[in-house]
């Protein structure tokens, strides 16, 4: 049994939901959703609530089931009050900015990287944090995860771009090994 499965989602004022050909239709105020229903799963709809039930007792279709009430519970989240991850520049004279809907990063390279904001997608920068928001939340976190991987931070001086509270592990330099090692 999938514990996550089992849990019945309920629905938000505001939140529309409804079934059309094999895909799960989520409208809300932030944006609306179209989710394809997983195979071996099925959806039922009731007033203010949304439960996912499997077909037969296979491998796959267990498998499906959390993942299916997953998706739909995020999907409804998201159009109801969105999702935000936070980046962290760190770096001397490292620093971004918005250009219309282009994010411009400027992090020890010998030329500014530019990075295209999809659809439905809302960055702002503020100092050296820069926020993503969405009503997808895979879609949110691709883009977080596009723009850490231009410069990573790095384990001796800690410069790079990070999520909001990352702890990135410090390493000693040669000169402490060295120094650790003679004495």
């Amino acid at each position: 049994m999938s514990k996550v499965g089992k849990k019945p989602i309920i629905i938000p004022d505001g939140v529309s939901v409804k079934m059309e050909g094999g895909f799960l239709e989520i409208k809300g105020k932030e944006g609306s959703l179209s989710l394809p229903i997983l195979p071996h799963t099925k959806i039922e709809l009731s007033d203010k609530e949304l439960s996912v039930k499997i077909e037969n007792d296979e491998l796959q279709a267990r498998a499906n089931w959390g993942t299916m009430r997953a998706l739909a519970q995020n999907a409804i989240t998201g159009v109801n009050s969105g999702f935000l991850k936070e980046l962290e520049i760190q770096g001397v004279g490292y620093r971004a900015s918005m250009e219309g809907n282009t994010l411009v990063l400027h992090v020890g390279f010998s030329h500014p990287v530019k990075i295209l904001v999809p659809d439905g997608i809302k960055v702002s920068v503020e100092k050296n944090f820069i926020k993503i928001s969405g009503f997808n939340k895979n879609l949110v976190g691709q883009v977080a995860a596009k723009i850490r991987d231009v410069k990573k931070p790095e384990p001796y001086q800690g410069k790079g771009i990070r999520y909001k509270g990352e702890v990135v592990r410090r390493k000693a330099g040669k000169k402490v090994a060295s120094a650790a090692a003679a004495a």
